[in-house]
């Protein structure tokens, strides 16, 4: 477990680490544009059409695809780096979602990822997350607090996983991982 005072270092650095071409999923409304390298050549992915819009906008030419994660509208083995800030607990079908990454980053390529997950199971931090997942879901495009993202991604068939995890501090302290996956 890491300091959360190193979380915003880690997520910097991490996003920064990416070269080529970079798909990032769930982008929003691009507000990981200042830490990517200047260098890249970057597509993004928003299935919500308000803040798509708003990603056009912010994009300023770059290409922008109307689609979620589990269908990604792009030829196997097309990009060098897929980026997902806090995007994962909000897709529809995650191991879907984590096979399509696969399928479109080319051999060697990164997924790098930034996401807060579920608490270790019995803990009262996991059971309220678990009480929220309703709400969010219903109220935060889909979001689902108690989802066990870095399982999702141990599974998910990538030769190389290296994240470090986060506790975010508060009342209700949240959990966050961050790290890189290889194809």
């Amino acid at each position: 477990m890491r300091n959360w005072s190193g979380y915003q270092t880690a997520k910097r650095d991490l996003i920064r680490s990416l070269s080529g071409t970079v798909l990032e999923i769930g982008a929003g409304s691009g507000a990981n544009f200042a830490d990517l390298p200047g260098t890249i050549e970057w597509i993004g992915l928003e299935p919500h059409r308000r803040a798509r819009a708003q990603l056009v906008r912010t994009a300023a030419g770059r290409r922008v695809l109307a689609a979620g994660a589990e269908q990604i509208p792009l030829p196997e083995a097309s990009v060098d780096g897929v980026l997902s800030t806090v995007v994962l607990c909000s897709v529809a079908d995650l191991p879907a979602t984590l096979v399509e990454l696969r399928r479109v980053l080319r051999p060697g390529g990164r997924f790098v990822f930034v996401e807060h997950v579920a608490a270790p199971r019995g803990t009262w931090t996991y059971r309220l997350q678990r009480l929220a997942a309703p709400f969010t879901r219903r109220f935060d495009r889909g979001c689902n607090p108690a989802r066990d993202i870095a399982a999702a991604i141990e599974a998910a068939g990538f030769t190389t996983i290296e994240l470090d995890h986060y506790t975010m501090p508060g009342l209700i302290p949240i959990p966050f991982i961050a790290g890189a996956a290889t194809r």
